[in-house]
């Protein structure tokens, strides 16, 4: 099974075009979610180690959102409940897509929490940084604090571009986008 994942910066339409591979995507933003609303064995864990911000099952956004922006050590208690969770999903994912000719990962901290292997084929989706802001802002739930917060536990996208071993300009015009994942797609399988 060919592992293409595709990395980026936030905003950059790394999700938008995981999909357009055509294959099993393992969207790590997606499972977070999934972990907030249903896993109640997690969700103890956040209540016990913030009790001041998650006291009724499921997590909503609110709770979790001010649990964040109240302090960086809330971000990285969060994530050592949720990490290993999301862990267990990728793990799962794989064994039941195994037989697959390629699996796409789409996980934003995908370099930063190693869970890239040698063989891996790295897409850095490159997008102009004025251009993400523009989008973000956009977004209903944008929150610039959040943002912050979020870039500060990422690798800079400078780095994940020298990792890469393809790189998709994204001038968010799906022609361009579309010709790009074509491209690669026949260079790998």
């Amino acid at each position: 099974m060919i592992r293409i994942a595709v990395v980026g910066d936030i905003g950059s339409g790394k999700s938008y075009i995981a999909n357009l591979f055509g294959y099993p995507v393992f969207n790590a933003d997606l499972e977070v979610a999934e972990i907030y609303k249903t896993n109640k064995s997690c969700f103890k864990r956040l209540k016990k180690n913030l009790p001041k911000y998650f006291s009724v099952f499921p997590a909503n956004k609110i709770q979790i959102i001010k649990a964040i922006e109240d302090s960086e050590k809330n971000l990285e208690k969060i994530t050592k409940i949720i990490h290993p969770e999301v862990r267990k999903q990728l793990s799962f994912f794989l064994k039941k897509n195994k037989k697959r000719r390629a699996v796409i990962l789409d996980i934003p901290l995908l370099l930063e929490n190693k869970l890239n292997q040698k063989s891996d084929i790295i897409v850095f989706i490159q997008s102009k940084k004025s251009e993400i802001v523009k989008r973000l802002k956009k977004r209903d739930n944008f929150n610039l604090n959040l943002y912050n917060q979020f870039k500060k536990t990422q690798l800079p996208p400078s780095y994940k571009k020298k990792k890469a071993n393809h790189i998709i300009k994204n001038n968010f015009t799906n022609k361009l986008v579309k010709i790009s994942v074509k491209k690669i797609l026949k260079e790998i399988i």
